[in-house]
This record gives structure tokens, C-alpha cells and sequence, in this order.
């Protein structure tokens, strides 16, 4: 009875900031929908319509939140947070934090080849300030943080970021995105700061074929950074392969062979559309036809079981060590059972990596709002994630960031 009263004190607290928090609204309003800086009006509005919102309608947003989370708080126990749970029962578990827009490498497919212009420090996220979303976002129930970037290994404090993390009550799970190339060097303070897991990217096991993909030298240290993560552990180390027709799908074979011996998974990435990548539906190589190359070559390829909001299908052959995925975001998606959401460099919230509908948390922060207020604007703008993305050929259509500029 005790726990019971002392749940019922803080939600009903959290109901009375609702009415401090509308009058947020008019700050917010300014930056709810903070797209990226190209993009004309027309052109936002091809996100089916609705991207975006009057001070009105985001009002109405937060009185509709409300009225849900009221009526979860009925119930004699809160299984999950209602700031971080959708109109379709998505429950908000994984949040993914990029550290910096920064990169030491320029992939093509993330990066413009003539580059992105960068935020202005003061504009970014301080430690403070991503240690603060980190610790409201655990408190609501998110279990697993991911570090993106850019190549968030190159922000300076990124040990200290991931010490002050491990210390959440509930975080039970910290991850890293990395290109690789401090890896080998910073692995072992990273582990001993906590890091639980790692993704490498690497799209060519051939050196000159790597420099042309990321237009940069760093292949070997890339290689050396794989082993490093092995050598000290980590099982199954992630390899991420964004697959680009007349690029790098004839090296499918190959990468499924590393993981004959090797606890890796390999995880093969359809190409998916982003400001100033130059996508096209002809580069792009689908789930299935790489799943049936594969099985060219090894025919008993077992299907493994996934958790319910695991992002990769994921494959084994019989007798290898290691295993591979496909992440499958164009085409056959996995909206239904997403459980994540973004926090951006610049400190925008985004619920879906395709929208382009944003809401600045850095500014509510500065302006010294309370917790409950910053759940009354997370909550808002869970509520309006949409069911699904709106298919790959609207996506190419619309404006979004640079994936660099996003968080990988």
C-alpha cells in the first residue's frame, strides 16, 4: 500500500506541472518542428501531411497525452511509462544519444560529399545536459542507451559520459556506434567504463575499395579495432554493412565467411535515404535477394529466433561461430515493433529515424523547466509518432537530415 500511495503522489504531482508546462508551448512552438535547414515548407509537408504544428494543436497534443496517461494512472499498477508510450502501445525501451556530428571518416551514404554544416558548439548538448536526459529517460523506463555520432569516440569525455551512465539504476544495457578507428586504442577504458556493447561499421573487406566508400585511409585500424573488441570479450561483436548495388554486394560471400570463425554478426543494411546520400531504388539491394545469394553458396542457412523489437532478422550457418542479419527497414519494415527513439547532437528528439518531425529538448531544458514539464513535451510528441514510416520512395522525397547530422 505504501508503494501504491507513494506512485499515486507522483503521478498526481506530475498532473498539476501539466498547466506550468503549456506555457512552455509558445517556446516550444518554435523549435516542435526544427527541420533541417533546407527544407521549404512544401517540402516538410510530405511527411503525410501533418509534420507540422500550430501552438494550438500541440496544446491539444499535450491535453491528449494526458488524458491517456490519467487513465493508466486508474490502474492499480504502471507497467511502463505513458510519457514513453505511443498511441499504438509501442513501449520506449532504447533511446540513442549522438554525442557529436563530428566524423573522422565521410561514408557516403551518411555524409554529402561536400560535407554538412556543423551546429555551432554552444547549440549542442552539453555532458550535463545528455546526462540529464539520460537519467529522466531511465527513470521512465528506458533500459538500453546507444552513443552515436558522427563517431561519438571522438568526443573527448565520452569515458567519463559512459562512467556517469553505468551509474543509472535501471540502464541496464550501453552501447557504442563506432567507425572503428580509435577503437583498438580507447577499447579498454571503454570496457572498463561500463560499455556493454559495440557496432563497427565496415562496408568492404577491400582496403581500397573502404577508402573509396568513406573517402578516407583507415581500413587496417578498422580490422585491428574488430579484433580488439574480440580479443577483450565482446560476443557477438556487431559489423555493420550498408549494401549499395555496383558498390559492395559481391563481397556478401565474403563477409558471411567471416563469421565462420569469429564471434561476429555481421549485419547487412538495405540503403536507406538521406539528405545527400544520392539514393536510388536501383542501388539499393533488398533483404531478400541478398538472403538469396547467400543461400547460393550455403543452402542450410538457419533462421535464429529475435526478440520482438530486434531491428535485424538474423541467420546462422550450421557449424560458424558468428552469425548475420539484415536490417530491412525499407523493404519489409519493422514499425509495428519499434522501441526507439533519437536524441540528436543539437538535442532534438526524434521518434522516428525516417520523420522529420522534431521537438527541441535542449531548449526546454535552458529554459529551466522541471522534469515533469520536459515529460509533458517527450509524452507530446511520443504521442504523435506515426504507425509506420511513409515507404522508401516518399522518404527519398523528403527532407531530413543527413544521417550524420541524425545519429547512426
Amino acid at each position: 500500500m505504501a508503494a501504491h500511495a507513494s506512485m499515486c503522489c507522483r503521478l498526481f504531482d506530475r498532473h498539476k506541472s501539466l498547466t506550468r508546462s503549456r506555457k512552455l508551448v509558445q517556446c516550444v512552438n518554435r523549435n516542435i518542428q526544427r527541420l533541417y535547414s533546407s527544407a521549404t515548407h512544401k517540402e516538410n509537408e510530405l511527411e503525410l501531411g501533418d509534420s507540422t504544428l500550430s501552438a494550438a494543436n500541440f496544446a491539444a497534443s499535450l491535453k491528449t497525452r494526458s488524458s491517456t496517461q490519467e487513465r493508466l494512472r486508474d490502474d492499480s499498477t504502471l507497467p511502463f511509462s505513458a510519457f514513453l508510450t505511443d498511441n499504438f502501445g509501442r513501449r520506449h525501451s532504447y533511446l540513442r544519444i549522438s554525442l557529436t556530428e563530428k566524423c573522422n571518416l565521410r561514408c557516403q551514404y551518411c555524409m554529402p560529399e561536400e560535407g554538412v554544416k556543423l551546429t555551432p558548439r554552444g547549440q549542442l548538448l552539453s555532458t550535463s545536459e545528455v546526462l540529464t536526459l539520460a537519467r529522466l529517460f531511465v527513470q521512465e523506463g528506458v533500459e538500453k542507451i546507444r552513443l552515436t555520432g558522427g563517431e561519438p569516440l571522438i568526443r573527448p569525455d565520452v569515458l567519463d559520459i559512459i562512467s556517469e551512465l553505468r551509474k543509472l539504476e535501471g540502464l541496464k544495457t550501453i552501447a557504442v556506434t563506432t567507425n572503428g578507428m580509435n577503437l583498438a586504442r580507447l577499447l579498454p577504458k571503454l570496457k572498463d567504463a561500463g560499455l556493454d556493447l559495440i557496432n563497427i561499421s565496415l562496408d568492404s573487406l577491400v582496403p581500397a575499395k573502404f577508402e573509396f566508400i568513406v573517402r578516407r585511409k583507415g581500413f587496417h585500424k578498422v580490422m585491428e579495432g574488430i579484433d580488439k573488441a574480440i580479443e577483450m570479450g565482446y560476443n557477438p561483436v556487431k559489423v555493420n554493412c550498408v549494401v549499395m548495388r555496383g558498390l559492395n554486394e559481391d563481397e556478401l560471400l565474403d563477409f558471411v565467411a567471416l563469421t565462420e570463425k569469429k564471434p561476429l554478426e555481421v549485419r547487412f543494411i538495405e540503403y536507406m535515404p538521406f539528405d545527400g546520400n544520392k539514393w536510388n531504388f536501383k542501388k539499393m539491394v533488398s533483404y531478400q535477394e541478398m538472403l538469396d545469394h547467400i543461400k547460393q553458396q550455403w543452402p542450410n542457412l538457419e533462421k535464429l529466433q529475435t526478440g520482438h523489437a530486434d531491428t535485424a532478422k538474423t541467420f546462422k550457418v550450421p557449424g560458424f561461430t558468428g552469425q548475420v542479419g539484415f536490417i530491412t527497414s525499407m523493404s519489409d519494415h519493422f514499425c509495428g515493433s519499434c522501441n526507439r527513439l533519437r536524441i540528436t547532437a543539437d538535442g532534438n528528439l526524434k521518434v522516428c529515424l525516417f520523420g522529420n518531425s522534431e521537438v527541441s529538448l535542449r531548449d526546454v531544458l535552458r529554459s529551466e523547466a522541471s522534469d515533469e514539464e520536459l515529460l509533458q513535451i517527450i509524452g507530446a510528441a511520443v504521442g504523435r509518432k506515426k504507425k509506420q514510416h511513409a515507404g522508401m520512395f516518399s522518404i527519398s522525397q523528403m527532407k531530413n537530415r543527413p544521417m550524420i547530422l541524425i545519429g547512426g
